[in-house]
């Protein structure tokens, strides 16, 4: 009675179907309704990304712009490409740096456009200060004032309207912008607060230095083509990878469970020998001052509890091994027969690629809607009235924040200083006030339409592989373009499923993101909410691991059978229910085998780019000489980056292989018994292994039906 309730818990067995020889051909639409919302709300995406380019202002990207809000580079500024802050100062003594970048690193100082960046220090000094414009600035090439200040107006007064700058220091351009040099000795300053240099030196770190940069680039162009080779080598290993587990599978894993095992009697051997001596010195945490936590390490209660930890793992890892021989050894068949499959649709393993490129266009439209200035200059630019010294007797009756038209001159000339200066742009329109809204419609674009993709390269393997499976006589049974007709089909009928499993993991996805955010917050806060925040969050996070575990399988499930997203994923979660143990056996050993590939894969191209790009690798020839580079660790790093993509691209589609051969072989025992009218499909191996066997004769054709 208890069995069969258990039974009844997790679903029937599926029954035998004589008519069932693969992914069934004839299938109709899945999950319309979402589908119709996915279309729905892609077509509302494309229209966000138009309003972003038709509202939007590239501009604001590519050139800076003055105090008046003129493009520097465009326009009659054409022949000045370069801002220049009268007192870079301000904007490392008086603005917040991310403020500052959002703003278009604007400060609280007068800005120009020039043609060229000051090359050497200047101060107005001495009799200077009463001598013209003209004669300070002009007449010694210092073209830095704002346009249109009189050429005979008196450098004191222009220096007190700020129409001009009071000093000048060494700067390069960076980002469009004349930042000083850090390397440079500054000249005395007057009035001005602080550690100059060390004021200087840091903004420079902070919005990355052009040397810096122009020495990166140069890196990348002398060893782009040393890093295609490496990025090959991680191809190559990748492949050798696989092809070793078709071949060796059983000794593989083999020698990585011993190699576990070996490593926990290490572990247990040298935290008995520090125990026992630190036993012996008397070294207890009674004698210690317990709060500080570096003392840990040398007393004897540490080395002892962690001995404990290791001993009880071993002994489950003995035991696993002990009680789960059978169901490992079948892991092993089932990753040979992953291996084979993988071997035949050789076509499958460059799908990623396909991915890949799908992935990149969903960020890249994402970018450029969400940052082509419409999010932050959408509206129109707005500019109003304003003097260093608006509180002065001669200025109480100007209208200072009033709107103004900074092409006009001001006539109000009794107001030092009087100029009209960008404020920001208008917030006043349709499109300004649903900013926010549109700003979450991108977001939540961004996550459905990169798990929609996602969804679509599990889907279409999973086709393909259980064509594969399902195939009596491997290879003559096997569809001739398997992987492009699964492709077809999932993108014909399912991808309204595919959308309806995404939306669940892009809901889980935001929830965790906003409880993320509100953790950063509430940071260092210890008080209830916070606890109860940190809860969810962890929540979330094993949620959504539930929701792309289950996700996984009921794709595979739609690709095979063709039914909606949430049959498919109550059959498969059933499926797996039935078969719990073998599920947790599969999946430990297989991601122990992936890891062990990808540290394979990722450490051999790091060991090798580090001893070429460093030059310990001597008498290659001259063809085959390290580059000089500045960094030579850069294209190091970059080989292991691009080594572990490729590596994780090749294993995530073995990984989708062994799950949906996986899932084939479980409805396979439940489905046939090995008689003549109900022969099993999976391989001779896997027979042996459960000591099954078929009645049809080896390489018969036709099954009894």
């Amino acid at each position: 009675m208890g069995q069969r309730n258990k039974e009844e818990a997790n679903g029937k067995p599926v029954k035998y179907d004589p008519s069932f020889r693969g992914p069934i051909k004839n299938r109709g639409c899945t999950d319309v309704i979402c589908c119709i919302l996915f279309l729905l709300f892609i077509l509302g995406y494309i229209v966000v990304g138009i309003v972003a380019w038709v509202y939007g202002d590239p501009r604001q990207v590519l050139y800076p712009r003055n105090s008046t809000g003129a493009y520097c580079g465009l326009g009659e500024n054409k022949d000045k490409p370069y801002l220049l802050y009268f007192n870079i100062f301000s904007c490392i003594l008086t603005t917040n740096l991310i403020t500052a970048a959002t703003n278009g690193l604007r400060c609280p100082t007068p800005q120009v456009c020039v043609s060229s960046c000051p090359k050497s220090s200047w101060t107005v000094v001495g009799d200077q200060f009463f001598q013209t414009v003209d004669e300070v600035f002009y007449a010694s090439n210092r073209s830095f004032c704002l346009p249109g200040v009189p050429r005979n107006m008196s450098v004191l007064q222009s220096l007190q309207e700020e129409l001009c700058p009071s000093f000048l220091l060494p700067s390069s351009p960076a980002l469009g912008r004349c930042l000083p040099w850090s390397n440079n000795t500054p000249p005395d300053l007057p009035g001005i607060t602080g550690n100059i240099s060390q004021g200087i030196s840091g903004l420079l770190d902070t919005l990355n230095a052009r040397d810096i940069s122009i020495k990166i680039f140069e890196d990348f162009a002398q060893s782009w083509y040393w890093i295609l080779v490496a990025l090959f080598v991680a191809l190559v290993l990748s492949l050798l990878f696989i092809l070793l587990l078709r071949l060796v599978a059983g000794p593989l894993v083999l020698v990585l469970i011993l190699g576990v095992l070996g490593v926990l009697a290490y572990g247990i051997y040298h935290c008995w020998e520090e125990y026992r001596m630190l036993r012996d010195q008397g070294a207890s945490i009674t004698q210690k001052d317990f709060t500080n936590l570096s003392v840990y390490g040398s007393v004897q209660e540490t080395w002892l509890a962690a001995l404990i930890v290791l001993a009880v793992l071993e002994g489950i890892l003995l035991l696993m091994l002990l009680f789960l021989r059978q169901r490992i050894r079948i892991a092993i068949a089932l990753l040979k027969e992953a291996s084979k499959a993988v071997g035949h649709m050789m076509s499958t393993m460059f799908y990623p690629l396909v991915t890949f490129v799908l992935l990149l266009i969903c960020i890249t439209y994402w970018a450029m809607t969400a940052l082509y200035p419409f999010l932050a200059t959408s509206g129109q630019p707005q500019y109003v009235l304003w003097a260093p010294n608006a509180s002065s007797p001669a200025c109480k009756e100007v209208p200072m924040n009033e709107s103004c038209d900074p092409m006009a001159q001001q006539v109000n000339s009794s107001c030092p200083g009087l100029t009209c200066v960008f404020q920001g742009y208008s917030s006043t329109g349709l499109v300004q006030r649903t900013l926010f809204n549109l700003q979450i419609y991108g977001v939540l674009g961004l996550f459905w339409t990169l798990n929609w993709v996602l969804a679509l390269g599990q889907c279409v393997l999973a086709g393909a592989f259980a064509s594969f499976y399902w195939a009596f006589n491997k290879p003559r049974d096997i569809p001739t373009f398997p992987l492009s007709a699964a492709f077809i089909r999932t993108l014909h009928y399912h991808t309204g499923s595919l959308a309806f499993g995404a939306l669940i993991l892009t809901l889980v996805q935001l929830a965790r993101v906003v409880l993320e955010y509100i953790d950063h917050k509430l940071r260092g806060v210890q008080n209830p909410i916070a606890r109860c925040i940190m809860c969810c969050f962890k929540c979330c996070w094993c949620l959504e691991k539930f929701i792309k575990f289950l996700n996984r399988n009921a794709y595979i499930m739609i690709a095979i059978y063709g039914k909606n997203f949430c049959v498919s994923a109550k059959n498969a979660f059933m499926l797996l229910m039935r078969n719990v143990l073998r599920v947790v056996v599969l999946d430990k050993v297989t991601d122990l085998l992936l890891f062990f590939g990808k540290l394979l894969v990722v450490g051999g191209v790091g060991v090798l780019s580090f001893f070429f790009f460093s030059g310990r690798i001597h008498g290659l020839g001259k063809d085959f000489e390290n580059p000089h580079l500045n960094y030579y660790w850069l294209p190091i790093m970059t080989s292991i980056v691009g080594a572990y993509v490729i590596a994780s691209g090749f294993f995530s589609v073995f990984s989708m292989c062994v799950d949906t051969l996986f899932l084939c072989f479980l409805e396979d025992l439940e489905r046939n018994d090995g008689s003549l009218a109900r022969p099993y499909y999976m391989s001779k191996g896997l027979l042996q292994i459960l000591g099954k066997k078929n009645e049809a004769p080896p390489g018969d054709k036709k099954r009894k039906k």
